[in-house]
């Protein structure tokens, strides 16, 4: 049986259409990281924000329905050839409402009235799932993964179970991830927020920058088309926050989903790496990476194209390599080509190299919460 993504609602800040994002993407274009900056520590920071109006109480809910409208036809499509309760929705979501819920305490400390829009079901981990779906009219599971950064590829794999064991015959999953000052702040406080734009794999990284983004695939049975190949996860327990640096949960991860696409290594055309930039990361990513598929692996980090997406960063990388296998082209990895002597050799990709066929995404997370992806054509 064939998974297919059928059809992909995408906002970053590569752009809010199709041919945007492919046009910026292919080029490498970063100006989309420092056009909406965020103010840390009083200092401005490169943002992956998307250039859309916040017209709703919750920023989450403006980026999902840009994404939604790229949807629509086929929505309806659904709609009318399948029961509604056939169909479900399942999202991959990290911070909801906390962006919000922080504006709604200061009022709260400072007049004593929480604002009358405020609802705690904002911050419930339940909502970005539960809005969608009230939104396009599904009726069947609807479900929010929230696992930090493996987010919204473990979201991908619920929404394919849900499919293969016949619950429903199609699922809405991907990534909804908005601004959280919270997360920023936090991310900083730990050391791993860079103040330039982040420079993954290279001898002066020196951490991340953040993004928001809403990446949502129709996910359904179908004979043609990108597909879903293999979805693999792990979980090492290592620290909080710290990846374990032999990369043992990340090459167990790649592995999963590679047996899980019986597929083997030299199957697998380009890989976007998790990427954040940090020096612990790309140490170890670097690391499972070569382990696995040798010096000679072609790989990029987005991240400097999108910024790190948190919940929703694992359907932001999947979501490129949709568009890249589906126009054919090869995204570059951005950074100052001075490549990191701590780091196992790995190749770079540039905007010259093959398109792929194949593509294989891996997203780690906080606690040694860790997910593989691979998507290629039937």
């Amino acid at each position: 049986m064939n998974i297919v993504l059928s059809n992909l609602g995408f906002v970053c800040s590569l752009g809010t259409t199709h041919d945007e994002i492919v046009h910026n993407a292919k080029t490498g274009n970063t100006d989309g990281m420092f056009a909406h900056p965020a103010m840390v520590d009083n200092h401005n920071v490169p943002f992956g924000a998307v250039n859309i109006d916040t017209t709703s109480t919750m920023r989450f809910c403006d980026l999902a329905r840009v994404a939604l409208q790229q949807l629509e036809p086929e929505l309806s499509d659904l709609r009318t050839e399948f029961a509604p309760s056939r169909l479900g929705t399942v999202i991959g979501a990290s911070n909801t409402a906390v962006h919000e819920a922080q504006k709604h305490i200061s009022m709260k400390i400072n007049t004593g009235h929480m604002p009358d829009d405020f609802s705690i079901s904002q911050l419930e981990l339940g909502t970005p799932a539960t809005w969608v779906q009230s939104l396009i009219g599904f009726l069947g599971p609807a479900l929010t993964i929230s696992t930090a950064c493996s987010s919204s590829i473990k979201a991908m794999d619920t929404a394919r179970d849900l499919i293969i064991s016949g619950v429903c015959d199609a699922v809405l999953c991907g990534g909804i991830d908005a601004r959280c000052d919270f997360a920023l702040n936090g991310f900083n406080a730990l050391d791993a927020l860079s103040h330039n734009l982040t420079c993954p794999m290279s001898e002066n990284r020196c951490g991340i920058n953040l993004g928001e983004c809403a990446a949502l695939f129709i996910m359904r049975r179908g004979e043609h088309g990108i597909c879903i190949k293999g979805i693999g996860q792990s979980a090492d327990a290592y620290h909080p926050t710290a990846p374990n640096p032999s990369g043992a949960g990340a090459i167990n991860s790649i592995y999963a989903a590679l047996n899980d696409a019986h597929m083997s290594q030299r199957d697998i055309d380009y890989i976007i790496m998790h990427g954040t930039g940090t020096v612990a990361n790309d140490a170890m990513e670097s690391l499972a990476i070569n382990h696995v598929f040798g010096a000679d692996q072609l790989c990029a980090s987005t991240k400097p194209l999108t910024g790190h997406c948190l919940g929703a960063a694992g359907a932001c990388s999947a979501a490129l390599g949709w568009l890249m296998i589906r126009h054919q082209f090869s995204i570059p990895h951005i950074y100052d080509g001075k490549f990191a002597h701590d780091c196992a050799p790995i190749r770079m990709a540039t905007n010259t190299d093959t398109p792929p066929r194949t593509v294989l995404c891996n997203a780690f997370a906080f606690g040694g919460s860790n997910s593989t992806l691979i998507m290629g054509t039937t």
